[in-house]
């Protein structure tokens, strides 16, 4: 769906590691410390489950994304309220930003007795009792609160932090049996590599566990050449190779790993990706025959059906996958259908019928009807357009071309005169396929107040600021800690309690995209959270269905960081903010240090030649700029999008056009491409990058309007309610 267009390929530059960000966990820690603890189950001190309702009614938690200044004295206020759950959040949040500015006696005097009123976070009460301790020098007492954790709370990862606080290679230990997700014991074991790097079995933990952190590739090439692995754990190197990529390696460890469907196809996918084409034939082969029934079977057969070299030896493997695997058929027929075509035409035609007929809801089969309706459109043969395309949306409901077909049933529809049926296919498409451009031009075409392509810019909308909604696994004790705001003690509960990497449930995967976005690795965040459309059995694909309903779900796949910013400069610019928000997602996905293959910077992937070409312009020295700042970024960036927006009379489809592929190509574009219908203007434009790019960048806005406009927002949910039905040809 939207993801599938939305993948940028882009580099980027490596941010603060994870010693710098566990460091601001950890003020005045020992020299020697290190920590140990375990987590089995979170301790159940509260009686009501945290829920969207009773978060909405919490007034500390809607004080979260205010800074400490703007919040202090609502908190004060509230910490003096009788008892309560808010009165407890209000006391722990306004003593944590007490102890970030270093105010550890006034932290203390809040934080006392507040372990046995608040129990969902007591642990957590005392290891901040323990931070204010050492700030103010009291070393001896910070320690003895740090073993009441140990003692009291033995079993929780905040007894983690302590141990690795309080430093004893005993403890370190026991950190490394117990807690070898947590990433304090990342730490404790990098430690004990670089003083000693012949420590297979601590190398494994972070094979397991740390597989996705900065600096692995290293431990895996040392595992790698251990002779002593046993199977079980070569799947484990094999596994960690594989998710960096490093597909040849992974294949040598593979080899020599736990013999499953899985890690058969891995070796025959590595040789191949590795240019060994007759070996991956043979691996596939085996494969295929030790597991004829595994699901990653069908792949191997589509593969080795890539790799024939004559291509008519390709078909027994194309007519097992259809056959026996019909969620790959389409996939097959498609293959199937271009080989005959040279061949034998009749063939060819019924494989064609038997796809649309009984693989009707392939996406294969949704692109071939796609590719027909477009060819009768271009003869204006608008009728049989209408006909081949009305089955792609019911058939293919998540299909990135299902909403794209909707919109255009009801464009050709217009076209024949029929405005009733048209309305109908907008209003189907809006009500169905919310998230899509598609709707977005369905709800300008239908008149509603969303924007158009000549007016977009100047719009200024209202934005409910972005607010953290209520992650869908982990304990309570980590949700209470996510929601506070907290932000380093909510990443090392989540990762202790989140063991379960490799294979992450549908709310488990939602709730660590998340966490990423919370520790502003935006690229990675959305991209966890978008993935989640791919999951592919009925049951994941029901758990993503119920999530994509919630607007929280899509929040967080369209989160807001940097909203001042980008309303400060937007609003000098009198540009439309969400406009800008947009083109940032699409740009960088909000990362600041992102640099393109040409050299492009930044949130707004600002040319350096372009900053030195624009500063002068607004009276600026070019070399103290710095385009990995955030409010440089957007300045430049702003002024840019202006400019071009002035070039094409404010005319937001060619301004962003003009963005993607510069002024010279959109003048050609003007001058050659339909002229009186923008939506056939974007689907003639010839370079499929730009096409696709206006898409993103309006598709962005409007999925910003809609989740964070309170008007827009209320009007695509009644319209999602009246389910009304798409008109048939």
């Amino acid at each position: 769906m939207l993801k599938k267009l939305q993948t940028k390929h882009i580099s980027l530059i490596a941010g603060a590691g994870l010693c710098a960000f566990l460091a601001g966990a950890l003020v005045s820690a020992p020299d020697v410390g290190k920590f140990v603890g375990q987590w089995l189950k979170p301790r159940n001190a509260q009686s009501e489950k945290l829920s969207e309702e009773s978060k909405a009614k919490s007034p500390v938690f809607a004080l979260v994304s205010q800074s400490p200044q703007q919040r202090a004295a609502k908190l004060e206020a509230l910490k003096g309220g009788s008892k309560s759950a808010d009165r407890n959040r209000a006391r722990y949040l306004l003593a944590s930003d007490l102890i970030e500015r270093k105010q550890a006696q006034t932290a203390l005097e809040l934080l006392e007795g507040l372990d046995k009123d608040y129990q969902l976070l007591a642990p957590y009460v005392l290891l901040k009792q323990a931070q204010a301790q050492d700030i103010l020098g009291q070393e001896g007492k910070a320690s003895d609160l740090r073993q009441k954790v140990l003692k009291e709370y033995p079993k929780e990862p905040a007894a983690a932090k302590a141990l690795y606080l309080i430093g004893l290679r005993e403890y370190q230990d026991k950190a490394i049996a117990e807690f070898p997700s947590h990433p304090l014991t990342w730490e404790i074991i990098r430690k004990r590599l670089q003083e000693n790097p012949n420590q297979p079995q601590l190398q494994l933990v972070l094979a397991k566990y740390a597989y996705d952190q900065p600096g692995i590739l290293p431990v895996l090439d040392q595992l790698a050449n251990n002779p002593t692995l046993k199977p079980e754990e070569w799947d484990i190197v094999g596994t960690a190779y594989w998710e960096n990529n490093e597909f040849a390696k992974a294949t040598t460890a593979y080899a020599k790993a736990t013999r499953t469907a899985r890690n058969f196809y891995r070796v025959a996918r590595g040789l191949q990706v590795s240019g060994k084409k007759a070996e991956a034939t043979v691996a596939y082969q085996q494969m295929v025959k030790a597991f004829p029934d595994a699901k990653e079977t069908s792949t191997a057969l589509l593969r080795l059906a890539e790799m024939a070299t004559v291509r008519k030896d390709a078909l027994p493997y194309l007519d097992q996958v259809i056959n026996k695997f019909p969620d790959k058929a389409g996939t097959a027929l498609i293959e199937k259908v271009k080989i005959l075509q040279t061949q034998d035409q009749k063939a060819a035609s019924e494989a064609l019928k038997l796809l649309i007929t009984k693989y009707a809801n392939s996406e294969e089969a949704a692109e071939y009807r796609w590719k027909i309706a477009q060819q009768k459109a271009k003869s204006k043969d608008y009728k049989a357009a209408w006909q081949w395309a009305e089955p792609i949306p019911k058939n293919n409901p998540n299909s990135i071309l299902a909403p794209r077909a909707s919109f255009w049933v009801g464009k050709w529809a217009t076209k024949l005169g029929k405005k009733q049926e048209a309305k109908q296919a907008y209003e189907y498409t809006l009500s169905n396929f919310p998230y899509s451009y598609y709707s977005w031009r369905a709800a300008a075409t239908l008149g509603l107040n969303v924007g158009n392509f000549n007016s977009v810019r100047r719009m200024n909308p209202d934005v409910v600021p972005y607010q953290r909604p209520v992650p869908t696994a982990g304990s309570e004790t980590f949700k209470e800690l996510y929601l506070l705001g907290q932000n380093r003690d909510a990443w090392l509960q989540w990762q202790t309690e989140f063991q379960n990497k490799m294979q992450p449930t549908v709310a488990e995967q939602f709730t660590e995209g998340l966490m990423r976005l919370t520790k502003g690795e935006n690229i990675i965040g959305i991209d966890t959270i978008a993935e989640l459309e791919d999951r592919e059995t009925p049951e994941e694909q029901a758990q993503y269905q119920a999530l994509s309903k919630q607007i929280t779900y899509w929040q967080a796949r369209y989160p807001f960081p940097f909203q001042k910013k980008i309303e400060q400069w937007s609003q000098k610019r009198q540009l439309n903010s969400l406009i800008v928000t947009a083109l940032i997602r699409q740009e960088s996905q909000f990362e600041p240090k992102i640099r393109s293959s040409a050299g492009a910077v930044g949130l707004m992937q600002v040319l350096p030649d372009t900053a030195k070409w624009i500063a002068p312009q607004i009276k600026l020295d070019s070399k103290k700029m710095n385009l990995e700042n955030p409010n440089d970024n957007i300045m430049l960036g702003t002024w840019y999008l202006d400019h071009t927006h002035q070039q094409y009379g404010n005319n937001s489809l060619l301004a962003i056009a003009s963005y993607n592929a510069g002024p010279g190509n959109v003048s050609k574009w003007v001058q050659t491409l339909p002229k009186g219908d923008p939506d056939e203007f974007v689907e003639s434009i010839p370079f499929d990058e730009t096409k696709n790019y206006v898409r993103q960048v309006m598709g962005n806005y409007w999925n910003y309007l809609r989740l964070y406009n309170p008007e827009i927002s209320q009007l695509v949910a009644k319209y999602s309610t009246v389910h009304p039905q798409l008109p048939l040809q």
